[in-house]
């Protein structure tokens, strides 16, 4: 597959997977990006695979699975990014009289 400028784009391959949850047996369809993702996050929150993408399903509001399980790991990524942004960032930084992006002033 190609696309503009000559470059190569690689094609996004969605894989079903099996899990239990709740001791039933389901499918989610994920890119392996998001897969490798997921299973850092459950890992760094020291839960099992089943039990975070249990988690995910018992709080989605509507879509599939698989949906509500890339919208969890992006919101995941945009937490930890944010949280690393305001730990570098200092108001000596910012121009006098400015606050932090999304930041309301004392």
């Amino acid at each position: 597959m190609e696309r503009k400028g000559g470059g190569v784009m690689k094609k996004s391959l969605v894989i079903k997977r099996s899990i239990v949850i709740g001791g039933h047996k389901t499918s989610v369809s994920l890119e392996d990006d998001f897969w490798r993702a997921l299973k850092e996050i459950a890992l760094s929150h020291r839960v099992t695979l089943s039990s975070l993408v249990g988690s995910i399903d018992s709080q989605r509001q509507r879509g599939n699975l698989s949906s509500a399980v890339r919208l969890f790991v992006l919101e995941h990524y945009r937490q930890r990014s944010s949280a690393e942004a305001n730990k570098t960032a200092h108001p000596r930084d910012w121009p006098s009289g400015e606050t932090q992006p999304g930041k309301t002033p004392d």
